[in-house]
């Protein structure tokens, strides 16, 4: 301790480490925690936006095109008959999936009862 009235504090010693010779500490735990109510809201959020998105292709895709399939004609707006794709392509991959993972659940049942009757 001095008298000089103007000096600053002492600091306490720290420790001396050497570099690389000590691990940093590990970094503090959050807090907060992703949820699954986090990722819902997030997948809200990206599906209104994407929705958006649609309704403007679709306003500014107004003029009216004619589509022939196997003998019927009929006249859509382009915009709303590409969302009609789309959404049969989506519907259509959901189905295909859905066949996917029935067939797997099948086989794990059988693959399940096999492994029971072998013990």
């Amino acid at each position: 301790m001095t008298t000089d009235p103007y000096a600053l504090p002492a600091e306490p010693e720290q420790p001396f480490e050497p570099h690389g010779g000590a691990e940093p500490p590990p970094p503090p735990e959050d807090a907060v925690k992703f949820t699954r109510a986090a990722a819902l809201w997030s997948s809200l959020i990206i599906g209104f936006l994407i929705l958006i998105v649609l309704l403007i292709f679709i306003a500014q895709n107004t003029d009216a095109g004619t589509f022939h399939f196997l003998g019927w004609n009929w006249t859509l707006p382009l915009g709303v008959a590409l969302l009609l794709a789309a959404v049969g392509g989506g519907l259509l991959t959901v189905l295909v999936g859905a066949a996917r993972i029935v067939q797997l659940r099948i086989a794990a049942r059988k693959n399940l009862k096999a492994a029971r009757r072998a013990v």
